[in-house]
């Protein structure tokens, strides 16, 4: 009997990662679900990015575009989807081979689910000196991340809670998120781990903070809507 396997389209948006681009990719193919398109997005390197994602041509579409931000890169990926799933991997971070498999399990047990998230687990890369590790705390336990490397979505969905907003440097997940509970996205988090966070000195999170006040900025927006539509006032989930 064929079994007919959903297309899941895989988005790595990447500008200047040529150090862990690779490991990102590899942890792609080596997914034990079968049915996957991957789309990296280069955001204007100025490295070898480039060279690292074309040594995978065929097995990737590859698209260069000048530099706009992981959100332009990202949502510049969707647009260049075939998949009924959408899913996404920042090109310095890794997945668990069964990640994508666990959450079509879950989606087949229940079709009315449209987002499965699942589990991180951060890790410091091992170029890392113990000046760094001692500036930077990396948890020891897992948790719950309600964030786009840990989530796979139905393509209807995504698209009915609308792309990432590209005018942010920060809290771009959140931002996002935020509108998907406002929505009630219908969703699922697994208990298990799904990707490994990699902590190095040039994490989006560690560079970006200049733009820390853009996280309070979104999180005031988001508690004036729900006052507005008479949703739980809580930032828990998020």
């Amino acid at each position: 009997m064929t079994v007919n396997f959903p297309l899941v389209s895989v988005i790595i948006p990447v500008y200047n990662r040529d150090r862990y681009l690779a490991e990102a990719i590899d942890s792609v193919l080596a997914q034990t679900y079968p049915a996957i398109e991957l789309v990296v997005v280069d955001d204007g390197s100025s490295d070898r990015s480039a060279e690292i994602a074309q040594r995978y041509l065929p097995n990737l579409v590859y698209h260069y575009q000048p530099n706009g931000g992981i959100s332009a890169a990202r949502n510049t990926g969707i647009g260049l989807a075939q998949g009924e799933f959408l899913a996404f991997l920042d090109s310095d971070d890794i997945w668990m081979p069964d990640k994508l498999s666990q959450q079509m399990e879950a989606f087949t047990s229940d079709p009315n689910l449209e987002a499965v998230f699942g589990y991180v687990q951060q890790f410091y890369s091992p170029e890392l000196d113990e000046t760094f590790r001692q500036r930077i705390r990396c948890p020891e336990q897992p948790s719950a991340a309600y964030i786009s490397s840990a989530m796979l979505i139905k393509r209807s969905a995504f698209l009915r809670v609308g792309e990432f907003e590209t005018e942010l440097k920060t809290g771009i997940d959140i931002s996002w998120y935020a509108r998907a509970v406002e929505q009630q996205l219908r969703q699922l988090m697994l208990p298990d781990i799904v990707y490994h966070r990699r902590l190095h000195e040039t994490n989006s999170g560690i560079t970006e903070r200049q733009h820390a006040n853009q996280r309070l900025h979104i999180l005031k927006t988001m508690l004036d809507r729900r006052r507005q539509s008479n949703l739980p006032q809580t930032t828990q989930e998020i």
